[in-house]
């Protein structure tokens, strides 16, 4: 028997022999030669002899010879290894569990998952005897994966396990708890990048906030998409289902689930998961219906069916659902229910996509609906007519229109399967069919919405009922009525369609009336007809537009047909009412039509042909009013779309608009905190648009108004200041050529001086002065104003804005202030000079300072309440209106009677009767249908009270305005959300203005109060308290009050961090505890043990999804401050105890979300690198230091 010292010998021998044979073979044949080694090995049968041989690789690796990972790898992967053989299984784990401390971390990666699925081919049920063998395997896993031991990064380990090992799958038996316990100790990391409750929370849904990041859900599974193979909370692995269904109830929800989902339109996609939820919303509808006494009007049974309608519309025609498939699960699911009450209501969803795609698609695509029907509709007897006076009459008929249209499409295809009527609808049948033979419809009931739904796919039949409808909203051909103006007459139906009928047709139907009312328009826009649309069309038109389910020929055609086809005719009357139509009846079109609309506005304004009064007017009036009324959340979508040619929309003339674009801009940013951790607008989206901007329009802002704009915005402005004229200056050149006004004596020479184009806009100070000195104007001036046209007269406009801060400012009070008040209302009232909304524009647009700002403010308040006019418009125009139009059948009636009232005189129809001698004109009015000049200074009004807010001084003129002209906001499109924004963007400006505030609300939400039930938007709390509160005794809300209102923290971000700040300080995060914390600027020099550390990444780490893929700059400054903080941690404490959730932390961070991207500044921060940063930690245990030095390359490391 050899002695210890024998072996040892021969081990020597053995390896200086296959040294030198080592030596001999090439690099590339060292793989192959180390695998045939293992091979020889593992075909031996003597445990002795395999120990040996076992022995002699062991030496190789530890004097260098053989590279450990090459033989592990070929250990694990022998094809020879297999568990019966228990001793060689022993023998060759334990060699592995000795030599693998030299592998690389990538090594051992790889080995893990090879030793993994090496363990997996071990049977569930072994003899006893063997495992204790087995267990050699066992060994090494657990010295892989212990810590201390440092042979890879713990995050490595992790994500093979949960690869083999996923959420719900039980590990290896031979493995148990050893794995389970490593899975458990990276929960705590797995919770600090997860939001606590996330399965609980529901979005806000509307219109423009589709684009959100955070509710994207696997279209598969319908599970969050988590990052990292981490043990997260077992709920967040679960499907989402009640967040989309949630969602799909909403209304305005159709692209918010198309970005969930990852739905493209473009991309005909089916989405089973969606289909499912689509189904069980059907059914919900279905058991709420069997739940209600009747199904009454505007109920919210028929709210719920009315938006399924216009949900399955849409999914099924994008192809995201199956219709068939749909019908047949719906069969599934109401079988055995008994739930038929509701079933008219779900006959009527289905026949809206039915009697619009049955044409297109097979027959056999729609059959399972007759299945439906055979479970639904059990009757033997026949059903009896319901009434049809009630617009519910369409629903009860919805089947029979089904199967109308079915055998229809199978007469068409000359099917053989033929459909008989189902006896128990004849009697609804038969009804259709005397109706049809009735060439006398009358609209009275709903027998021609019934007829339509019913052979809308049979032109034979389908002409009647329609022709009766498109008749009466196209007027007789005869009839002539006038509009507000002079010679303006229009076709003389006066009546729209009311809105329950509208309802009551189908998809079908309405599409097919819609495009009879576009081809018309445009077949007289072609004619250029000198009679206006009928009143009655153009309303009814309006209605049409807002439907969602017809948006193709809807909105989509409106914007990229209707109005092309018209401008290119130059049918400048029907232009006006398109304009108007979009400013003052269609209140919900998706951002993209509305930036779309903006962009051709600016195309139009450029035209020669739309250099007229009127039309200019409405031009810049609905561009006003797109621009202000765009979304927080709409802007930076909408505008990057148009980067690389940021010119179409903006104005190449109007400084207003642009301004006001500016001030959307800021008011955006500022909501959306755009512009976090940022000082300049470089790189960022707005840059070209503000450079185009200041490139067509150069202005200034006011110091006041600047100091509202975000920290980018405001150093953008100050670096692009742009020379202003001198006041005195200007002074100096309305005198100078007032001289040659009254110097020149032949007419032509005056009318060509002062409205030549590139001469000063200094006209209407001319008029100013003439009036102040001489009480009248004469023809020349009327002349010279007609010649300089409309698109030129804003630059006077503007001017004179200036001007006239000048003068009053100059003005000696007294008479001289009264004459000067006197002369400027009489251009705006007496003389038609200018429109008064038009002039407030220009005057809350420009950039006064200190008291000529104050002037200005003093003048705007003067134009609207010191004499009555205005005043007296606004007051009938409120008492007699209400904003609900889509309920009005009168209001042509309202409008006529309120313009003869308060006519628009928009041709200096004022001036030209009272110059000497007078002029005759007879102006061409384009048709007005629903606009006036309350309605038009309405965005003025929102623009007029933000510039009152910026300047406190003129607090009290704002109180005044809002007592006398608030009524104004219930007209408003978005009234709330104005609201909104205004305390949001002024809230340090009316922080300390608690009566301001309280009047502001109070005019803009009483102002709906005979619209709205009481606490549509207020609390009853806050209606009884804060708006009657007294100033010498505030109302101040206690806890409850808040808690009761919104059960959330204060919406102010810096309250919230200065909440933050404080429980960082608290000596429960100071001291010994378990607790955890945030992250902030302000938090880096405070943040100073572990514990407020890992409450940093607990707050934050949640959110590190949506940064990376909403704001990839914030992610990576978010990076590096958590080094900067660990950093901190370092140098206040001797001993880290927490290390093993730090480094886990950050691994994440590192692989999931910054990679490289932080390594430079990493590098910067810790010198040489953070490696070597990590080995600066002098005050760390032996232990910790190599701990932390081997695992962490964290910055420097290879991203594999």
């Amino acid at each position: 028997m050899d002695t210890p010292e024998d072996e040892r010998t021969k081990l020597i021998s053995c390896l200086g022999a296959f040294r030198q044979y080592w030596s001999t073979l090439p690099q590339e044949s060292h793989d192959q030669c180390v695998q045939w080694i293992v091979r020889f090995i593992h075909g031996q049968h003597s445990p002795k002899r395999i120990s040996f041989l076992y022995d002699c690789l062991a030496m190789a690796v530890e004097t260098g010879l053989l590279p450990p990972r090459m033989v592990c790898e070929a250990l694990i992967n022998s094809d020879n290894l297999e568990w019966e053989r228990t001793q060689l299984w022993a023998l060759t784990f334990r060699l592995i569990r000795k030599i693998i401390g030299g592998v690389d971390y990538k090594g051992v990666r790889d080995l893990l998952k090879a030793l993994l699925e090496k363990i997996q081919s071990i049977p569930k049920t072994v003899s006893s005897a063997v495992v204790q063998q087995l267990l050699a395997a066992r060994e090494v896993v657990e010295y892989i994966l212990d810590r201390n031991a440092c042979l890879l990064p713990a995050y490595f380990a992790i994500t093979e396990i949960r690869k083999l090992y996923p959420e719900g799958k039980l590990s290896h038996w031979l493995l148990g708890n050893l794995i389970s316990d490593f899975v458990d100790s990276f929960r705590a990391t797995a919770r600090i990048n997860s939001i606590c409750g996330r399965c609980s929370l529901l979005p806000v849904v509307n219109n423009s906030g589709a684009i959100c990041n955070s509710w994207k859900l696997d279209p598969t599974t319908l599970r969050f998409p988590l990052r990292g193979l981490l043990p997260y909370d077992k709920d967040l692995f679960e499907p989402q289902t009640g967040l989309l269904r949630y969602v799909l109830e909403q209304p305005y929800s159709r692209d918010m689930v198309c970005n969930m989902l990852g739905l493209n339109k473009q991309h005909k996609q089916r989405c089973p998961v969606l289909e499912d939820q689509l189904v069980d919303l059907v059914v919900y509808a279905m058991e709420r219906s069997e739940t209600e006494e009747q199904f009454d009007d505007g109920g919210t049974s028929q709210l719920l069916w009315q938006h399924l309608s216009s949900q399955l519309i849409f999914f099924v025609l994008f192809q995201f659902a199956s219709f068939p498939h749909m019908v047949l699960s719906l069969h599934q699911k109401l079988a055995g229910r008994g739930l038929i009450k509701g079933r008219d209501h779900l006959m009527w969803v289905l026949l809206q996509f039915i009697s619009g795609s049955i044409q297109k698609n097979a027959l056999a695509d729609f059959l399972p609906v007759m299945k439906l029907f055979d479970l639904l509709y059990p009757e033997k007897e026949c059903i009896p007519v319901p009434d049809i006076n009630k617009p519910q009459s369409t629903h009860a008929f919805a089947m029979t229109c089904i199967w109308i249209h079915l055998n229809r499409k199978a007469q068409n295809d000359n099917s053989k399967l033929q459909i008989p009527i189902p006896h128990s609808l004849k009697l609804h049948h038969e009804f259709l069919q005397q109706s049809l033979r009735n060439k006398s419809l009358q609209m009275t009931d709903y027998k021609i919405a019934l007829l339509c739904n019913a052979y809308s796919t049979n032109s034979e039949c389908f002409t009647l009922p329609m022709g009766v409808l498109v008749e009466t909203i196209y007027g007789n051909g005869n009839m002539r009525i006038p509009l507000p103006g002079t010679n303006c007459m229009a076709s003389g139906s006066i009546s729209p369609l009311p809105m329950s009928l509208l309802d009551s047709l189908t998809v079908h139907a309405k599409m097919s009336l819609i495009h009879s009312i576009a081809t018309r328009v445009i077949k007289l826009a072609h004619a250029k007809s000198s009679i206006a649309l009928a009143p009655a069309l153009v309303e009814t038109y309006s209605r049409l537009l807002v439907y969602m389910e017809i948006e193709s020929l809807g909105i989509k055609g409106f914007i990229s047909q209707l109005l092309p086809n018209v401008f290119k005719s130059h049918a400048w009357g029907i232009l006006h009412t398109l304009l108007e139509m979009f400013s003052y009846r269609m209140h919900h079109i998706q951002p993209h039509y509305r930036v779309q609309l903006l962009s051709h506005l600016h195309s139009l304004a450029a035209v020669p042909q739309t250099n007229q009064n009127q039309l200019h007017l409405c031009v810049e009036s609905t561009a006003l009013r797109l621009i202000t009324a765009l979304g927080n959340s709409e802007v930076q979508p909408q505008f990057t779309r148009f980067l690389s040619d940021p010119k179409t929309v903006l104005s190449a003339e109007s400084e207003e608009l642009n301004r006001a674009l500016i001030l959307t801009l800021a008011r955006a940013t500022h909501v959306t905190d755009f512009f976090t951790g940022s000082d300049s607008i470089q790189g960022t989206w707005c840059k070209d648009i503000l450079q185009t901007i200041m490139t067509f329009t150069p202005h200034n802002w006011a110091s006041h108004t600047l100091s509202c704009f975000p920290a980018p915005l405001q150093a953008f402005f100050k670096q692009n200041n742009v020379p202003q004229e001198s006041r005195f200056n200007l002074k100096k050149n309305v005198e100078e050529e007032y001289r040659k006004w009254k110097s020149m004596t032949i007419e032509n020479d005056i009318i060509t001086h002062f409205s030549m184009q590139g001469s000063p806009p200094l006209f209407l100070c001319l008029l100013w002065k003439m009036l102040l000195e001489t009480d009248h104007i004469n023809q020349t001036g009327y002349r010279v104003l007609k010649r300089i046209g409309a698109r030129a007269l804003v630059a006077h406009v503007r001017t004179f804005a200036d001007f006239l801060v000048y003068e009053f400012s100059t003005s000696a009070g007294g008479q001289q202030l009264n004459k000067c008040i006197e002369i400027l209302n009489d251009m705006v009232w007496k003389y038609n000079i200018v429109t008064l909304d038009r002039l407030i524009l220009c005057l809350a647009m420009r950039s006064h300072e200190g008291n000529e700002a104050q002037v200005c403010y003093f003048i705007i308040q003067l134009l609207l309440l010191k004499p009555n006019d205005f005043r007296n418009r606004v007051s009938d125009f409120v008492k007699e209106n209400f904003p609900e139009h889509w309920m009005q059948n009168d209001w042509h009636t309202k409008h006529m009677n309120y313009h003869k009232k308060y006519p628009e005189k928009l041709y200096f129809e004022g001036l030209a009767e009272q110059v000497s001698p007078p002029v005759q004109i007879q102006p061409h009015h384009l048709p007005i249908y629903f606009g006036n000049v309350c309605l038009r200074f309405l965005p003025v009004f929102d623009i007029v009270i933000h510039r009152f807010l910026e300047l406190l001084p003129v607090s009290k003129s704002l109180e005044t305005l809002l007592d006398h002209l608030g009524g104004l906001y219930k007209f408003h499109d978005r009234p709330v959300t104005y609201l909104y924004n205004t305390l949001h963007y002024y809230e340090k400006h009316l922080r300390d203005r608690t009566n301001l505030k309280r009047k502001l609300v109070h005019a803009i939400i009483s102002s709906l109060k005979e619209n709205r039930t009481q606490g549509w938007c207020l609390s009853e709390t806050y209606l009884k308290c804060a708006m009657n509160a007294r100033e010498d005794n505030p109302w101040i809300p206690d806890d409850t009050y808040y808690c009761k209102l919104i059960g959330r923290l204060e919406p102010y971000w810096i309250v919230l961090h200065d909440c933050v700040v404080n429980v960082v300080n608290s000596p429960t995060l100071t001291s010994e505890t378990q607790w955890v914390g945030f992250l902030s600027e302000v938090l880096k020099p405070i943040v100073k043990t572990e514990f407020q550390l890992l409450y940093v990444y607990h707050l934050v780490g949640p959110f590190l999804q949506r940064f990376q893929q909403e704001r990839i700059r914030c992610m990576l400054e978010i990076g590096v401050a958590f080094y900067e903080m660990l950093q901190n941690v370092d140098h206040y404490n001797k001993h880290l105890n927490y290390m093993d959730p730090i480094c886990d932390f950050l691994y994440h961070v590192k692989y999931m979300f910054t990679g490289d991207g932080i390594k430079e500044q990493g590098d910067m921060q810790f010198g040489r690198g953070y490696d070597e940063y990590l080995g600066g930690f002098s005050r760390l245990s032996a232990g910790d230091y190599m701990r932390l030095s081997q695992k962490n390359g964290i910055l420097t490391a290879e991203t594999s």
